[in-house]
């Protein structure tokens, strides 16, 4: 079974449900479930700052396991996590290894060569 996930409320999702539970069952290979892809909204998108433990932690096991890492485009230009790019849409800034920003039609044509079975918002 492959899933997406999309970490939009604020609070503990991050540091809590990714960072203590998601991220240690990817990288110890006990998860239960292919990750195919991750998107970053509101505040969530600080855990993929360049440095960031768990951000640094997520580009490793994503370059291993083929994960996709967006964030949100406005999102991540309010924080200073994106730019415009010349041409239209955004590129990200001082993030972690394989970040992509962009919406929703950006996250659905990313992950269109492997779609997610079930998506998991938290």
């Amino acid at each position: 079974m492959k899933v997406a996930y999309v970490l939009s409320t604020s609070g503990h999702t991050v540091s809590y449900k990714l960072g203590k539970m998601i991220l240690p069952q990817l990288e110890a290979g006990n998860h239960g479930a292919d990750v195919v892809g991750i998107m970053f909204f509101d505040d969530n998108t600080f855990a993929l700052r360049k440095g960031d433990p768990i951000g640094e932690r997520l580009s490793k096991i994503a370059k291993e396991k083929g994960i996709l890492l967006m964030l949100c485009d406005q999102c991540a230009n309010e924080r200073n996590l994106a730019e415009p790019k010349d041409g239209g849409g955004y590129r990200p800034v001082g993030t972690v290894d394989g970040v992509h920003v962009g919406c929703f039609p950006d996250l659905y044509a990313a992950l269109a060569g492997n779609p997610p079975d079930h998506i998991i918002t938290l």
